[in-house]
């Protein structure tokens, strides 16, 4: 019954629609046709603009009065709540598996309460990653660690390469699949894009709204009612080490960030959250600005039997590592047992030597960093190696792989879009590696060739010279305007799909360009009085007639686009060529809306003032420049940034750096993309070229 109730219900709301736009048209039609035919006083004339404002006004209020009742304002945060829990498991069950590269196995880490000065959180004595661990199960997994936590304030510290960013995607996986309805959403944030002169609450609507494609109004209203649970990774990023590579004690970004944590409550009690860290970072700064009421734990080196069945499951040729697995079995306690004990350091040697090299080469280096050296080294071309039996060539070379990762790299350094190091790779943002006043010359020199285009027409005009002149001048005046940087937006075009979006847009294209007409009647009116006062009283009444119209709806329409596309929760998680793809989108919907109704608007006033073919040269010239401005200014400065980088970075770049999250040398992070680990960025950073020659492939 519920069902067919519901059915009806929308057949009524349909009937409705269609009435009302036909009584609009309706009287739209017979005040045109009553006008054309002249003679009429002001008054008159006044009267039959006002009828189909009138119908549009009775049209808008009755749609809002019929708009049902939603529920509470709780019921609402509760059900977005869900729709966030289910985005969050998608996107960070991807990064898991990208983590883990072609690996289906997991370490099962250990990690044990330490004690800090100051108010502490009550906590377990220890944990371990999953549930069924070897022992007497006595040590809780992740998620049931956090919910015995008090108050639920929680710092994973480790050694770098101990899993920390691992863990924490346990932990919100964990959380996210056995939650209640009332339970926070965990978000995972990288603390690199923190911008801290925003507080915490700040932070987490800029992420829902930025890297998750929430709504502004929503993400604050979620992150207000307390259903957000922040899980923040790498306080150790937020600053650069000192020039010997320690950390830095005073690190004005991370202090600043842990002051906002601080000062992060929930009713009386401080809010929940979990923060990831190098342990040697957080202990420098303990003695300056601890995290109150949290509990430390730091995570254990991975013992030597773990670390064993991982290298045996990994290795493809047992006689090859027959030798390194002997004298890690035998020697437990060694330094290369030490050394091989974390998860970044496994799977950097189960990777370089999945197909090729002897494994005990390594037994001949006996520090950290010589053994670093000599995997990262490397590790990009045994990545980029295809798989064994695999008769295809690699399809990149990995030197010139390693040549545009490190040019990459440039964009996390504090030289590029940002202001400060960071971890993520926006490709919009991109286009400073390639030198800003190289690109902004070249993005209003093709902004200017695009607009000229129109310029052969001109001489089909009576007065070339003067269409010429127009042209010209609005080409110049795009160019210089192209030249500015740029805050692209993204638009999720498969949610007119969405049942609950699709009355609202359905109504938005009809509505919004009724009221938008109020506008355009302004506008119309004024641009007619001028042209009646300029001395040409024959053609105001269709100049403004021309221009409160299509003013008026290519208005509207934008409006819908904008409002009823980007109004709603979204249904899946945001990935970098979905962001891509969105951006796109939303470029050639505002481009052709605007270009098409400004076009039609200039083009029209300029043909009735002037003569037609003036108006069409013009029309073409606007539609094309602010269908550039509104639109494609985004996708045009990357094409422009990617021209201009031909010879640093590959021209189909998006498609390079999904096949380097393939490969294990990339991984997504919401609509951005990160290197796998810091630690390769790092050496990326610090080696321009390939310190060993790649193996033929």
């Amino acid at each position: 019954m519920v069902g067919i109730g519901g059915r009806r219900e929308r057949e009524r709301r349909r009937v409705a629609v269609v009435l009302g736009v036909v009584l609009f048209v309706a009287s739209a039609g017979y005040a045109v046709s009553q006008l054309m035919r002249g003679g009429l006083e002001p008054a008159d004339t006044a009267g039959l603009l006002g009828l189909p404002l009138g119908v549009a006004g009775l049209v808008a209020a009755v749609a809002a009065l019929r708009r049902p009742v939603q529920g509470t304002d709780a019921e609402l945060v509760r059900q977005w709540a869900a729709t966030l829990a289910v985005q969050v498991q998608q996107s960070e069950g991807k990064l898991r598996h990208q983590l883990l590269g072609r690996d289906t196995r997991r370490i099962d880490l250990s990690y044990t309460l330490r004690a800090v000065p100051g108010p502490a959180a009550e906590a377990p004595g220890a944990g371990r990653t999953f549930r069924d661990a070897g022992g007497d199960g006595a040590d809780p997994d992740i998620a049931g660690f956090f919910r015995a936590t008090r108050p639920r304030r929680l710092v994973i510290a480790g050694a770098p390469g101990s899993g920390k960013t691992v863990l924490a995607l346990e932990l919100v996986l964990g959380l996210a699949a056995d939650r209640a309805d009332t339970d926070p959403v965990p978000v995972r944030i990288p603390m690199a894009q923190w911008d801290t002169a925003h507080t915490l609450p700040g932070l987490l609507a800029d992420h829902l709204t930025q890297a998750l494609d929430w709504p502004r109004e929503m993400a604050e209203r979620l992150v207000d009612h307390g259903m957000v649970l922040p899980v923040l990774d790498g306080l150790d990023e937020m600053d650069p080490p000192r020039d010997d590579g320690s950390p830095d004690p005073d690190a004005p970004r991370a202090r600043a960030a842990v002051q906002h944590l601080n000062a992060y409550q929930k009713g009386l009690e401080a809010g929940p959250l979990v923060l990831t860290s190098r342990i040697a970072n957080y202990d420098a700064l303990l003695a300056h600005e601890p995290l109150v009421d949290a509990a430390l734990v730091v995570i254990a080196p991975v013992a030597s039997e773990p670390a064993l069945t991982y290298l045996r499951d990994r290795c493809r040729d047992p006689a090859r590592w027959r030798a390194l697995l002997h004298h890690l079995d035998t020697q437990p306690s060694c330094v290369h047992a030490q050394i091989l004990s974390t998860p970044w350091r496994l799977g950097l040697t189960a990777t370089v030597y999945r197909y090729h090299g002897d494994p005990a080469e390594l037994l001949t280096l006996h520090d950290t960093d010589a053994l670093d050296r000599h995997l990262l080294a490397r590790y990009i071309p045994a990545a980029v190696e295809p798989a064994a039996g695999d008769p295809a060539p690699a399809r990149y070379p990995p030197t010139q792989v390693h040549h545009w990762l490190h040019h990459l790299t440039g964009h996390l350094t504090g030289t590029g879009a940002s202001a400060y190091p960071t971890t993520d790779i926006t490709v919009h943002g991109l286009w400073p590696l390639a030198g800003r006043r190289r690109v902004r010359v070249a993005d209003a020199l093709l902004t200017f060739c695009t607009i000229s285009a129109v310029l052969p027409a001109v001489w089909l005009t009576p007065e070339p010279g003067e269409a010429a002149a127009s042209v010209l001048a609005l080409a110049v005046a795009c160019g210089l305007a192209a030249a500015l940087a740029l805050s692209p937006s993204r638009l999720d075009w498969q949610k007119r799909h969405m049942p609950g979006l699709r009355r609202p847009f359905v109504l938005g294209l009809v509505v919004n360009p009724v009221l938008a007409t109020f506008v355009g009647v302004a506008a119309g009116l004024a641009v007619g009085a001028a042209i009646a006062a300029a001395g040409h009283p024959s053609v105001a009444l269709a100049v403004g007639t021309v221009t409160s119209w299509v003013s008026g709806l290519g208005a509207g329409f934008r409006f819908s686009v904008a409002a009823g596309l980007r109004g709603a929760a979204p249904t899946t998680a945001v990935s970098p060529p979905v962001a891509l793809r969105d951006d796109t989108v939303y470029g050639l919907v505002y481009a052709v809306s605007t270009g098409l109704f400004g076009g039609l608007a200039v083009g029209g006033t300029v043909a009735l003032l002037l003569e037609p073919s003036t108006g069409l040269v013009v029309g073409a010239a606007t539609a094309i420049a602010s269908g550039q401005a509104s639109g494609l200014s985004a996708a045009r400065r990357y094409l422009v940034f990617l021209l201009c980088a031909r010879r640093r970075l590959p021209f189909r770049l998006g498609r390079f750096l999904d096949w380097a999250c393939a490969a294990g040398l990339m991984r997504y992070s919401g609509p951005a993309y990160q290197f796998r680990h810091a630690e390769l960025q790092h050496w990326l950073a610090a080696h321009p070229d390939p310190v060993v020659t790649p193996r033929p492939v």
